[in-house]
């Protein structure tokens, strides 16, 4: 008789597909949990608690709070990417172009308050920046799109890299949810931006103009 072949080994990395109603009860709770909580005080059986979802069912897809909470604010950013993308086709101007960018971003974080104070207030940072999401490397070619741009048509400073718009970005994005969150939510983040748009724009505009 020939060999029986072995179950096949998931490699350490190798992820279950998630399947979709699961998400749909898993998910939500998990953001609601750490949007009320600060991260270490959310368990496993709170969650499986939270969502009716089985700790077996919960462990058979995700090692550990931390993976499962990772993975949900991973499918977030590729659904804002996505929706970036879609809203900044046939746009020129730099200027517009980070305009649209930040409203995106910010409606997205309006329609998701959830994901917006997991992601930006009780996320565990040091254990995120660990993460090869945490440096989003898809919204780079967005970045790449608008230094090239901005320059050649002379809206940008010619010293800017995308190191530093990409950094300008997430500190805005950090400054507005923090004060949001702080003063109570009582306004929405794409208002705000509205009236401080201008301001953010003059961190990226050629230094000549400034001076003038």
């Amino acid at each position: 008789m020939g060999r029986q072949s072995r179950p096949r080994r998931k490699k350490k990395n190798e992820r279950l597909s998630v399947p979709l109603k699961l998400k749909d009860r898993l998910y939500p709770a998990v953001l609601k949990l750490f949007s009320r909580k600060d991260a270490y005080q959310v368990s496993m059986n709170s969650i499986s608690k939270n969502s009716g979802v089985s700790l077996g069912t919960i462990y058979k897809y995700f090692a550990s709070k931390e993976d499962l909470l990772f993975t949900i604010i991973e499918e977030n950013l590729e659904e804002l990417g996505r929706l970036i993308r879609i809203h900044l086709q046939g746009l020129e101007s730099a200027k517009e172009i980070l305009r649209k960018l930040l409203w995106v971003t910010m409606d997205f974080y309006d329609k998701n308050p959830n994901v917006a104070i997991t992601a930006f207030i009780t996320l565990p940072l040091r254990t995120w920046m660990q993460q090869d999401e945490f440096r989003d490397r898809k919204i780079k070619a967005i970045f790449l799109d608008i230094i090239n741009k901005g320059i050649r048509n002379g809206e940008l400073d010619t010293q800017i890299d995308i190191r530093r718009i990409q950094d300008i970005y997430y500190m805005i994005c950090y400054r507005m949810i923090h004060t949001w969150y702080y003063f109570g939510m009582r306004w929405k983040l794409v208002d705000a931006l509205k009236k401080d748009f201008d301001l953010f724009w003059k961190l990226f505009e050629p230094r000549q103009k400034i001076k003038n």
